[in-house]
Order: C-alpha cells, then sequence, then structure tokens
C-alpha cells in the first residue's frame, strides 16, 4: 500500500466478527483489526469469543466486561476506525449531584462505553450498527435516544451519517433492517469535501452511503425535514421528541433526515443458500407434531386473555405462510431462530418441511460455512441471530477505503506545494 499506512481498527462487542469479517474482505491490507473486545454477561461458556479467537489469529482479543477495561488501553490502541454492533438502550442523562457540568448517563448502557472510547483516543472513523427502532426509542418520547447519541458525537466534534438499510433491497439473501451510523471526525479531507456540499447533495448522491447503496432521486412520500438539536443534552433527554426518517446527516447539531427509497436490486433467494437435501441432519425436519404446532403458531388467532389487574381482551395475530418462499430472501433473523417459534424460518424441499440448517444461517448474514462449528447448534442459531450481513460491512469498507485514499492525495498535494 504504497504511500498509505493501514487503519487501525478497534472492534467493539464484536460478536463472532462480522464486522473484521466484512472490513478484510474490503481490504485486507488497509484494515488492521489491532484490538477486540467480545464478552457476554452471565454466561459461564463464552462461545462467541471463542469462535471469534478461532477464526481470527492477529491482533488483542479481549474477553472482559467493557466497563472494567481501563482508559489507557484504549488510547495504546490509538484506533483510526472504531467499529461496533451495540444494543438498543435507554441512553436517557442527567445532571450529576456534585454540579452543573457532571452528566450522568444510565448505568450499564453500552454506547456510553463506546463514548468513552471515543473521547480517548478521536479516531478518524466510526461505524456502528443497531437495531431500526433505534430512530424511533423510546416509545413515550420518540427520537430522544437517537437525538442524544448524536448530540454526542457533535461534542465529540463529529458529522455523523446514519442510513436504515434492508439487506434483501441490495442483492443479499435476508430482509433484515439494520441502523447504520458513519461518523468522522470534524477537519479530516473528507470532511473538507463533504463540507461544500447542501445536506441534500450529501444524502442523495455524494454522502458515505448514497454511493454504495443507490437511492432514487425523490424521497418517499415527499418525507425531508430539518431541525438543529438543543445545545444542552439534558434538555435533549428531558424534553426533545421529533420522527427521525430512515436517513439523514447531522452536522454542528443541525439534521436533515430524509425517507429514501432504494434503487431496487435483484435480492437472493432462499433457495440459492440452502445445502444439498442429502447434507441435511434428519433433526432438522419437522415431526407431525412440530407441523401442527407451525401450523398453529403462523395461523391467525383471536384470543382472550386476562391482564394482571384482570382485565379482559382479546389478543389477535394475523396469520403467515406455513412455510417460507423459496423463491424470496429469508426474513430477519432472529437470535430464536431454529426453536419451535413463530418467527423461525420453516421450508418445504421435496415434501419435507423444516428448519434451516445452522450453516444455511450463516450463509444468510454471509459467513463462510461453520464459521460457528464448534459450539451447539442453539449458540449457533443464537450467534447467527445477533450477527449482522458481512456483505454490507464489505461494501462500506470499500467505501472507507475510497474516502481515506482522500487523506493520501491532499498530503501528496501539501508536499508538492511546499516543495
Amino acid at each position: 500500500m504504497e504511500n498509505r499506512n493501514p487503519l487501525r481498527v478497534v472492534e467493539l462487542f464484536a460478536g463472532v466478527g462480522g464486522f473484521r469479517l466484512g472490513l478484510e474482505k474490503a481490504n485486507s491490507d488497509l484494515f488492521k483489526i489491532t484490538w477486540a473486545n467480545q464478552w457476554e454477561p452471565s454466561k459461564k461458556a463464552q462461545d462467541a469469543f471463542e469462535c471469534y479467537t478461532k477464526n481470527f489469529q492477529t491482533g488483542i482479543h479481549v474477553n472482559k466486561d467493557i466497563t472494567t477495561i481501563p482508559n489507557e488501553e484504549f488510547i495504546e490502541q490509538a484506533p483510526d476506525l472504531v467499529v461496533g454492533g451495540f444494543p438498543c438502550q435507554d441512553y436517557s442523562v442527567a445532571r450529576s449531584l456534585s454540579g452543573e457540568k457532571g452528566l450522568q448517563g444510565k448505568k450499564g448502557v453500552l454506547f456510553w462505553e463506546i463514548k468513552r472510547v471515543l473521547e480517548n483516543t478521536h479516531p478518524k472513523y466510526v461505524l456502528l450498527e443497531n437495531v431500526d427502532r433505534l430512530l424511533k426509542s423510546p416509545s413515550k418520547q420518540r427520537g430522544r435516544d437517537f437525538a442524544i447519541m448524536l448530540a454526542t458525537f457533535r461534542d465529540l466534534n463529529y458529522s455523523v451519517e446514519w442510513r436504515v438499510i434492508n439487506a434483501a433491497e441490495y442483492g443479499f439473501a435476508q430482509r433484515r433492517r439494520r441502523t447504520f451510523i458513519f461518523a468522522y471526525k470534524n477537519g479530516i479531507t473528507f470532511e473538507g469535501i463533504q463540507h461544500k456540499l447542501s445536506d441534500e447533495e450529501i444524502l442523495f448522491k455524494e454522502g458515505f452511503f448514497a454511493k454504495p447503496f443507490p437511492i432514487l432521486e425523490n424521497p418517499y412520500k415527499g418525507r425531508l425535514s430539518k431541525v438543529e438539536l438543543p445545545q444542552d443534552i439534558v434538555e435533549i433527554s428531558d424534553t426533545f421528541k421529533y420522527e427521525f426518517h430512515t436517513s439523514g446527516i447531522m452536522r454542528n447539531g443541525k439534521i436533515t433526515t430524509v425517507q429514501l427509497e432504494p434503487v431496487p436490486f435483484s435480492p437472493t433467494p432462499l433457495k440459492d443458500i440452502l445445502i444439498e437435501e442429502s447434507f441435511v441432519d434428519e433433526k432438522f425436519y419437522l415431526t407431525k407434531d412440530a407441523e401442527e404446532k407451525f401450523a398453529y403458531l403462523r395461523g391467525p388467532k383471536k384470543i382472550e386473555r386476562t391482564s394482571a389487574t384482570g382485565h379482559k381482551y382479546i389478543f389477535s395475530e394475523g396469520g403467515m405462510s406455513p412455510t417460507d418462499d423459496l423463491d424470496k430472501p429469508g426474513r430477519t433473523m432472529l437470535t430464536s431462530e431454529g426453536t419451535t417459534n413463530r418467527s423461525s424460518h420453516i421450508i418445504e424441499v421435496n415434501g419435507r418441511k423444516r428448519f434451516l440448517t445452522p450453516i444455511e444461517c450463516e450463509r444468510l448474514n454471509g459467513f463462510p460455512d461453520d464459521w460457528t462449528a464448534g459450539m451447539t447448534d442453539r449458540m449457533r442459531y443464537f450467534c447467527m441471530g445477533n450477527a449482522l450481513v458481512v456483505g454490507l460491512i464489505q461494501i462500506m469498507g470499500e467505501r472507507i477505503d475510497e474516502i481515506d485514499k482522500l487523506n493520501i492525495n491532499d498530503q501528496v498535494q501539501l508536499e508538492l506545494s511546499l516543495s
């Protein structure tokens, strides 16, 4: 990599390594994951961590509660890029008892650990993944949590783009919708280029997401709006509410958010990720009893229930197809995949109904076959239910590669002007 140093990457909440796998597929010479942390609370067996260490030999692998890791350990890594998929939690903040300047976030919230890493290391880039409902939480004060996150980035001197992406809409085999957040340090070359563009030009044409994930020219049903965040993050926590759309940009606290429509790609159907039926173990096929249970679970129903207070109400649920359509991409895979649960995929091949196998679930997320081999089937399903679609990260890694080259070009121009 002439004239370019590798990007040092810190991977938080690493799971089984989807971020790392995608980045290394994008450019293994550029992205060097120097430090990764994965820790599953309240579990003796650390299956995801063991899977990570089995599949990746380089870098420091840490199996600790992130809240116990000292700042010095992060500072020592000096990351250029921080990545991670973190849980959607309550991000509310309040003034500390010790005075007006201190802030207290709710304990145990892992986004505050991301904040701690960023304020101690100041990486050029940050790439995060979360569930799509992040933009609307909490239900009683829509948009508050995401606004607190954006204000946190603002206060750390970052600009932010976000996009909710359905993997199937860009050619992948799963209808998995996730919020992706890309933050970049103000003052780097890319930010200087973006600074000359309007928010609309960035969101529709020139931004981090718009180039690799093309969209139609106009917002869906005209849904585009602007807002400025209050300066005081406690005020945001106490009173701010806002309807964030599925895409947006925040620069210096000023937000433009828009509902975008993707340019249609041909998705990968379920039938393309199935293994040969002769290799499917008999344990994955449904018994007659299981078939009857799934027929009930997936069928329409109206059931009278009684609440804890004695109030009677009708629980109703619409019906869904008895089996998943092999000519369509899979539904969103959950951690309960493979259990007797309405959300589990059930496919019918050669007249027999069965679950997806763990290998097929790995393929749904774009992992190599047997990536999670060595743990129980239940844990293999659980890890894939928590994982991300690797191909999306590969595309984003290629975009970061493209953006980082701008810094080199800028440096070359500077050296030429000084010579």
